[in-house]
Parts: structure tokens; sequence; C-alpha cells
């Protein structure tokens, strides 16, 4: 393990800490509302986004942003409103961007076998700048305001979403929203885990609070603490072994999902 400058450390560990806890509130509305292949299609619609920007020489952030909430607001209608099968739009979406992502890669000049293509793909955590740290921080703000400003409007849509309508909320507006969130979350998340691998991030560590926890306050509690602490023993599996990061990360909440299904107590009762 090659020594590291304690200041790309503690980047590192802190954009570890706030990516987990952004993709795990996220991820309890993906998992809890069935939005697992919206948001997985999403993810490559982020990495499509980013392999364009390398083409165009523009930042990859911002393209991966641009692509992903783009997609995020084709498949909110979509998916209410045309008669084909969810599955089969989001299954042609999801082709779509990832062959999109690789023709992008192989026409950028000089790229395609570069570092920061390959950061693309898997991630790397220590290309993550000051910048990055305050974006995701003030993403993290945004989407922990958002979840206590209108608890109550996305808790009723988790429960049951034509209740919900019933009562007067605008059910379409906040799972729009949600897909909003889940787009911009998985763009600024990149960096972390890659294109191919940030969508695990999302749905395990929640899908572990979920194998426990059945109160939704407690759950969008101890999501992002499992995110948090599965990105840490990711980062630190990565420099102990010299494995990629995002890798890492994605094995160790893998791990933890898999433990917490033969220890949980929905399984033992069933």
């Amino acid at each position: 393990m090659i020594p590291l400058p304690l200041q790309i450390i503690l980047t590192a560990i802190t954009a570890s800490i706030l990516a987990g806890i952004t993709c795990s509130l996220i991820g309890v509305f993906v998992v809890h509302m069935k939005l697992s292949s919206i948001g997985f299609c999403m993810s490559h619609a982020a990495f499509a986004g980013a392999a364009l920007g390398l083409l165009l020489a523009v930042d990859p952030l911002l393209s991966a942003l641009l692509f992903s909430t783009l997609v995020a607001f084709i498949l909110g209608p979509i998916s209410e409103k045309a008669r084909l099968s969810p599955g089969v739009i989001i299954g042609i979406m999801f082709s779509l961007t990832i062959g999109l992502g690789f023709i992008f890669l192989n026409f950028a000049p000089g790229v395609a076998a570069t570092q920061q293509a390959l950061s693309i793909l898997w991630g790397s955590i220590f290309s993550v700048t000051f910048d990055d740290l305050i974006l995701l921080g003030l993403l993290t703000f945004f989407i922990v305001f958002l979840l206590t400003l209108f608890f109550k409007e996305f808790q009723a849509l988790m429960f049951s979403r034509k209740l919900a309508e019933a009562s007067g909320i605008n059910t379409s507006v906040f799972y729009f929203l949600i897909l909003f969130l889940a787009g911009v979350t998985v763009a600024f998340s990149l960096k972390l885990v890659g294109g191919l691998l940030v969508f695990a991030l999302i749905v395990n560590p929640a899908s572990s609070a979920l194998q426990f926890i059945y109160d939704l306050k407690k759950v969008l509690v101890a999501s992002p603490i499992i995110g948090a602490i599965t990105c840490l023993l990711g980062f630190l599996l990565s420099l102990l072994l010299d494995f990629p990061v995002g890798s890492s990360i994605i094995i160790v909440s893998s791990f933890i999902f898999g433990l917490s299904v033969v220890l949980s107590p929905k399984r033992r009762r069933g």
C-alpha cells in the first residue's frame, strides 16, 4: 500500500460518508416503492452522460447530471401513462443508455483507455475534489431538508399511493421528485463507485435496514448509517488489499446485506 497524503485520505473519507448517506436515503424509497429497475436504468444513464462529457470535452459530472435527470423526467411520465409494460420501457431505455455510453467512450479521442474513462466505469474516489465535497454536502442537506419538510407526504406515498391521492396529495409530484433525486444522487456518486456499480450502493444499505426495521422514520435513520459504514469499510478494504474503491464498497455492502438476510427476524418468522 502506497502512503497517501493526509488531505487526500480525509477528502476520500468525507466523500465516502456523504455518498453513503445520500445513496442510502434515496435507496429507502427506491427499494420500498419497488423502483429498482428504474433506478438501475438511471445509473447507466448517468454513465452514458459522463461518457458523453468526455467525448465533448465538458465536465463529465455536469453531463452525467443532465443525462440522468433527463432520463428521470422521461421515465416518470412514461411509466405512469404508457400502455406498454414499464418493464419493457425500462429494458429498452437501459440497453439504449449503456450502448450509448460505450459508443461515446469509443469515439472519445485518446480517452477510452485512460484513467478518467475507467473512473466512470469503476469509480476513482481519489479524484474527488473539494468542490465535489461541497456539492455532495449540499445534495445531502437538500435531500434531508426535503424529507423533513414533506415527510408526511412521502410516508403516505410509500404506504399507499391511492390512499395518498384520496387524501388530496399530488402523488405525481412526489413520485417524480424521487426519480429526480435518484438521478442526481447517481450522478454525484459516479466518482465514488462508478457508473456500473453505483446502483448497488443505493439498494444494498436500504435493503439491509429493511430486513430488521418496519418503521419508516427508523429506516431513514438506519439506512444512511449502514451506507456510511459500508463506504468506510469498503474504503479501508481498498487501501489494505489495493482493490478498486468502488468494487470494494459494493463487496462490503453485498456482504452486509447477505448477513442481514441470514439474521433477519422477518426471515425467521417466515
